[in-house]
């Protein structure tokens, strides 16, 4: 249902360092780069899995409140490589890796808050 999600943050270059460094393990990287130039009012920079970015951070006014994004992780490692990750990287813990049988029975997610505050998750909806 949705092709893409985008959100502003402080420091484009810092977000980039810590969602390629969370994002990795889940098989993310960075896919495409533009320049406040090209975009008229601040820099962005796409992530995705392929050659098709679906993930947006760019420089711009914060929204009014905090975004959540869940990102799809292959396994339950991946989850928990995500949140050691992102923690090494400047995340704040809003969740640590574990099964959340409050959504479903195989519910496997990890939270962290971004350097904006924003909540990422990492989510494996697999058996083991």
């Amino acid at each position: 249902m949705i092709d893409h999600i985008g959100l502003h943050v402080r420091d484009v270059a810092s977000a980039t360092e810590f969602y390629l460094k969370a994002l990795s393990p889940l098989g993310y990287g960075v896919v495409m780069q533009v320049s406040a130039e090209e975009t008229g009012h601040g820099a962005a920079v796409g992530f995705g899995a392929g050659q098709t970015p679906s993930f947006w951070i760019g420089e711009g006014a914060r929204p009014s409140g905090p975004m959540h994004v869940a990102f799809v992780a292959p396994s339950r490692a991946a989850v928990d490589a995500f949140y050691a990750a992102a923690m090494k990287s400047g995340g704040k813990d809003s969740g640590p890796p574990g099964l959340r049988p409050e959504y479903h029975a195989n519910y496997y997610g990890a939270f962290v808050f971004d350097p904006d505050g924003n909540n990422a998750e990492a989510v494996c909806h697999l058996p083991e």
